[in-house]
């Protein structure tokens, strides 16, 4: 396949590369099963001097493949590579899934994607990996693959959660999706969240003593929870804040369109312009459409009250460290 397919002349690994420990996947959310499988090519990499690599895809394939069953996404560009880049792991290469690489065989994909762009010395997968046209490229394949053309390839256990059911992006999503946050977190091993840039907004929070951030419009493939009013954290380039946050719309204004509007607590830093990122802790209650302006600061004063003390149980038992929202260059 000429180069000019992958619109990239190489791997962008070091060219005196001796080669890869690498896995290959979608990685949405990069969740618990997904940290364990990058935490051992990591480890990998260091015993052997190779380069750690995650190959992922964009758009998701599914897009491609079945577009009217394609999800929303738990991390959409940034999101991931952030989560990637604490798991120790050198690389993370985005390939292109396009209609044609949706035709490859896995022995094609292979040879002209990971053997000659990434020199594969070891392939590690998730227990239930598949890849190539028609899902070919299941374990027993690649192994013989593998066999075949000179390099190692090691499956990972499935990582269990509640009730012992492997924890999967497809139930992480499903657990958003129906706001249950917990189950949520206990499958990625952190609160969710959503990244955004600080926008000029109306000024309304402000003139009722909650003054807010505004974040711009979230990509339309992400996915969100229910909308309603939550207890928050965010991460700014001026540190973290608890706080809350109304997501959707604001009936009280007559405004129909979903936005994100997030009150710090004890902030007083100029924000705009700034990348956030946002963890759902608590849902406090849902979108509510008040007579009066009076009536809605009372709300305010309750809601804070209750997002208050959810982070500080959040405080109390979270063991998540999570690094302030950047610029990734």
């Amino acid at each position: 396949m000429a180069d000019d397919f992958w619109g990239w002349e190489d791997s962008g690994l070091p060219p005196d590369s001796a080669g890869t420990v690498l896995t290959v996947g979608t990685f949405d959310g990069v969740h618990r099963g997904h940290q364990t499988v990058l935490g051992e090519i990591a480890k990998r990499a260091a015993d052997t001097g190779l380069h750690s690599v995650l190959l992922t895809f964009d758009p998701h394939p599914l897009e491609v493949v079945n577009p009217a069953k394609a999800p929303q996404l738990l991390t959409i560009g940034v999101e991931k590579l952030e989560v990637v880049a604490e798991s120790g792991v050198g690389y993370m290469a985005i390939l292109p899934f396009t209609p044609a690489l949706r035709e490859y065989s896995a022995a094609q994909f292979v040879d002209e994607v990971l053997r000659k762009r990434f020199h594969v010395r070891e392939l590690v997968i998730g227990y239930d990996h598949h890849f190539g046209r028609g899902r070919e490229g299941r374990v027993e394949v690649l192994q013989e693959l593998g066999n075949q053309r000179g390099f190692r390839v090691d499956v990972v256990r499935a990582v269990t959660g509640e009730n012992e059911q492997p924890v999967s992006s497809s139930a992480i999503r499903q657990a958003i999706a129906s706001g249950d946050l917990d189950k949520a977190a206990a499958g990625l091993g952190r609160p969710y969240s959503i990244s955004g840039v600080v926008l000029t907004g109306e000024g309304r929070g402000r003139l009722l003593g909650y003054p807010t951030i505004n974040l711009g419009a979230p990509h339309p493939r992400k996915l969100l929870p229910p909308t309603g009013v939550y207890a928050i954290r965010a991460h700014t380039p001026m540190g973290a804040f608890g706080g809350m946050m109304n997501l959707g719309p604001r009936p009280t204004f007559g405004d129909a369109a979903v936005t994100i509007e997030v009150h710090l607590f004890e902030a007083e830093a100029n924000f705009y312009g700034s990348p956030v990122k946002v963890e759902f802790v608590q849902r406090i209650r849902n979108i509510m459409n008040f007579t009066t302006p009076e009536a809605l600061v009372a709300q305010l004063r309750e809601d804070a009250d209750q997002a208050r003390r959810a982070l500080t149980l959040f405080g109390e038992v979270s063991n998540v460290q999570v690094s302030p929202a950047h610029p990734i260059h």
